[in-house]
């Protein structure tokens, strides 16, 4: 668990910074503490975005996170990865010269 600052939370959603919900979204990652983990296994990108559910919690499934516990597409409870790439630059910027390693 770590308590973001705003540089460090403008630094990870960087590639939002053009978009109108950034200073939203920039506001509600450094308001109180946030979980920050890997998962591991086989399709973990596309199976936590299917836990997730859409970024906007109105459209999300229900029993999705972002259903259940999302306000907003600024404030949709949770962060995934979209992509493989994304998800190591992501690593890395939470976890910088730590080597993540399966526990299998």
């Amino acid at each position: 668990m770590v308590h973001l600052s705003r540089a460090s939370a403008e630094g990870f959603y960087d590639v939002h910074r053009q978009r109108p919900f950034f200073g939203e979204l920039v506001e509600f990652m450094t308001r109180s503490p946030v979980v920050v983990a890997v998962l591991e296994r086989d399709t973990a990108v596309s199976a936590w975005r299917d836990l997730m559910g859409a970024t906007d919690p109105a459209k999300a499934s229900a029993g999705t996170i972002r259903k259940r516990f999302g306000s907003n597409v600024g404030e949709n409870a949770t962060h995934g990865s979209d992509s493989l790439d994304n998800a190591k630059r992501e690593i890395a910027y939470f976890f910088p010269g730590t080597e993540v390693s399966p526990i299998a």
